[in-house]
């Protein structure tokens, strides 16, 4: 891939931007801190996993706009 001088350019303020940022972030003293994955102290927000019964074929192609041999019919997306 090529870029231009201005793309360049703006990557490497960008790119200096982020490496004095990072700079400034290793002089903080995090003695002591305990590192965290999040601050909220909430635990999972999803519910347990079950099985349940599978909707019935009928009842999934109900309202379907075109089917075919009880399954649904699609526009193909690969070309040949």
């Amino acid at each position: 891939m090529h870029m231009s001088d201005e793309e360049l350019e703006h990557m490497r303020v960008q790119l200096s931007a982020i490496l004095d940022y990072v700079a400034l972030l290793q002089k903080l003293d995090v003695e002591g801190v305990e590192p965290t994955a999040q601050i909220t102290g909430q635990t999972t927000v999803t519910r347990a996993d079950h099985v349940e019964a599978a909707l019935p074929r009928e009842a999934a192609l109900r309202n379907a706009p075109d089917q075919r041999d009880g399954m649904f019919r699609v526009r193909a997306v690969f070309d040949d």
